[in-house]
This record gives structure tokens, C-alpha cells and sequence, in this order.
């Protein structure tokens, strides 16, 4: 298992061929239009990580823009809708297809209110991850093997957990109302880019 840690973008031909990629963010705080986007890591699921930093202001990363964008390529997240937020804001690209790990643990895990990724990992994979560095200055000009570490360990078992949560999901008759949850999320994240990110438009009041 290695994290390779790339400048600007990801270099060509990196994760060429997979199907489906974990994808993660790291930001200066979690305020859209105020926070910047610093860092995107990725992995394609073989226990390698690829941990992007980002060129500010410019955001020229053209590979990671495509992969984001590829149509044959799903892009599964842990809340998801923050980090698309971000890319949409930052990148200019809508981010699909896309899974996310917390909106099928919500669907199948309501004998608990611990969604958090964590929490998750713990469960069903057994694995404690460290979240000592989750806080620390994602913005400077060079990042620390303890935070490429940080950022890899987000992504490295996402899909081991997209295994485990559609067993659930099919075992609960929820499949179906997780995948139309997954296809609706870059609206919501779009929304939340626009101005409503508290605001459930879909209430009576």
C-alpha cells in the first residue's frame, strides 16, 4: 500500500481503468465560499492512495476535473455533499455518479445515530482510524507525511465499506431508495452552492 502525493493534479494515466474511485476533501474549515478546497484524495481501492494538493487560486487540475466528471466512474464519498459542494464552487465540474457511505449507513443502520465515518469503520470493518490530524493547516505550501497519511487513511477503506453497506441496503429493500438518494445528491449540493444549505424546499413551511 503507498500514498503517492501529487502537485496541481493527478498525473496522467493514475487510477486509468477503475470503475468506481473513493474520493475525500480536505478545506481550510467547512464554510462554502468562505473555506478554500486544499487538498482531494482518491483511491481506486487496491490500498494505494493518490493525495492531490491543489494550485490555488487557479485550480487547474484538467486529470482530476475528468476523472470527477467520467460517467463510467463511480466517485464514492463519506458525506458527499459537502465535497462536491466544494468541487462544484471550486472546480467548476458536477460531480456523478457518485455513492456515499453515509447516506446508506442513515438508510440501514437506524439502530444508531453514530454515522460518522469513524464510526462506521469501526463497525464494519474493524478498523480504528486516527483522526488527530482531521484539524490541522490543509493550506500550507507543504503537507506533512502525518497529514498525506491523515488523507489517505479517508479513502483507503471506502470501498470495503460500499461492499458491506449494499449487502445491507439489499437485505432492507433499500437499494432502490439509495440509489435515488445517491443521483439526487449533487443537486443538493448544487443547492447548497446557491444559497440553501439549512433550507429544506421540499417542506410545507
Amino acid at each position: 500500500m503507498t500514498n503517492h502525493l501529487h502537485e496541481g493534479d493527478l498525473p496522467d494515466g493514475a487510477l486509468a481503468g477503475a470503475t468506481s474511485v473513493a474520493v475525500d476533501s480536505e478545506t481550510m474549515g467547512l464554510i462554502l465560499g468562505r473555506d478554500p478546497l486544499c487538498v482531494v484524495q482518491l483511491s481506486a481501492g487496491d490500498g494505494d492512495a493518490h493525495v492531490v494538493r491543489l494550485s490555488r487560486p487557479d485550480y487547474d487540475a484538467p486529470n482530476l476535473k475528468r476523472l470527477l466528471t467520467d460517467p463510467a466512474v463511480v466517485k464514492i464519498f463519506h458525506f458527499g455533499r459537502f465535497d462536491i459542494a466544494m468541487f462544484l464552487l471550486h472546480l467548476g465540474v458536477v460531480t456523478a455518479p457518485v455513492y456515499c457511505t453515509k447516506i446508506a449507513s442513515k438508510l440501514v443502520r437506524t439502530y444508531t445515530d453514530r454515522h460518522g465515518l469513524k464510526d462506521l469503520t469501526r463497525e464494519l470493518l474493524g478498523i480504528d482510524m486516527s483522526k488527530a490530524q482531521q484539524s490541522s493547516d490543509w493550506g500550507a505550501p507543504k503537507l506533512t507525511p502525518e497529514q498525506v497519511a491523515y488523507a489517505a487513511s479517508d479513502v483507503t477503506s471506502l470501498h470495503a465499506l460500499r461492499n458491506k453497506l449494499d449487502v445491507m441496503l439489499q437485505r432492507e429493500g433499500r437499494s432502490g431508495l439509495a440509489q435515488a438518494c445517491f443521483d439526487f445528491l449533487p443537486h443538493r449540493a448544487a443547492l447548497d452552492v446557491a444559497g440553501w444549505p439549512d433550507i429544506d424546499i421540499f417542506a410545507h413551511s
